[in-house]
């Protein structure tokens, strides 16, 4: 069976709506913003927030376009609509939310004058020399154009020209783990371990390397049920282990989903839990 996408189906992105919503109305609506963002968090209504974010990302675009920027901000909506290309099937759609994380995260790194403003016009070499120069000042910066890079990969996934980045969002996330990994409660580790496991060993992946990276996430954020998803979908599945796969699954599904901070992400990674354990059979 043809292995899923990483990115397409486990989620992941939907968390970085939650993440940058507080971030949004810095110095425009703070306590609103705050109100907004712990019920959203929060929130047991997974299918309610699926349609609320349309109307979300209009409103970030018109603050933006009517020129309420900062670094914060921008950071923020490229986080936002990464998040809910998760949520779309139709690819040309899904590009075009795509180029959008991607260009306000890039705005994001020109604004605050990190070394990463047009990174993606340097030539690889030239590009490694900044990465590693990256301090503790650019994480956020680092973080989210890793992130936004992702994104844009999995939309064009058929468009070679596209893919031949990989490496670069794979450096910057490799960076942000080495200035702190615990940035975000330990995402980037996701992100590395999906690069690692989008091909089996025989044809260049390093699923091992991938199954490191999962587990490590896990250790940093045991309550984020998400992780064992990602993991159960991206590793077992790709090394065919089920006996790993149902086991992962099933302690997400015996979880108790309520969790200050992640309840939702909490309660979208016991859908994603439940389809695959309905599959594993006919998968495996």
């Amino acid at each position: 069976m043809k292995k899923t996408s990483c990115w397409k189906h486990s989620l992941i992105f939907f968390t970085f709506f939650v993440s940058g919503c507080s971030n949004l109305f810095s110095g425009v609506a703070s306590q609103l913003a705050d109100g907004l963002s712990h019920s959203i968090l929060n929130s047991r209504d997974v299918a309610t927030v699926r349609e609320g974010v349309p109307a979300f990302l209009l409103m970030i675009d018109g603050l933006i376009k009517s020129g309420v920027q900062t670094p914060e901000i921008l950071i923020s909506a490229a986080d936002l609509n990464g998040s809910f290309s998760v949520l779309i099937e139709d690819r040309e759609r899904l590009k075009i939310l795509s180029s959008k994380a991607m260009n306000y995260s890039e705005q994001a790194a020109c604004m605050s004058k990190s070394a990463l403003c047009n990174a993606r016009l340097l030539d690889f070499s030239e590009f490694e020399k900044v990465v590693s120069g990256l301090s503790e000042k650019d994480i956020s910066s680092a973080y989210s154009l890793g992130v936004s890079w992702v994104g844009r990969l999995q939309a064009n996934s058929d468009d070679w020209t596209v893919i031949a980045e990989l490496n670069r969002a794979k450096l910057l996330m490799e960076r942000v783990i080495e200035i702190d990994e615990n940035y975000q409660n330990g995402r980037a580790h996701l992100y590395l371990g999906g690069i690692e496991t989008l091909l089996p060993a025989l044809l260049g992946g390093r699923p091992e390397k991938g199954r490191l990276h999962f587990e490590r996430a896990i250790e940093i954020d045991n309550r984020f049920l998400l992780s064992k998803v990602i993991y159960a979908e991206e590793y077992a599945r790709l090394v065919f282990d089920q006996e790993l796969h149902d086991r992962l699954l099933n302690q997400v599904l015996s979880a108790d989903p309520i969790e200050e901070g992640i309840t939702l992400s909490n309660q979208i990674a016991q859908e994603k839990a439940r389809f695959l354990l309905e599959t594993s059979s006919d998968y495996f």
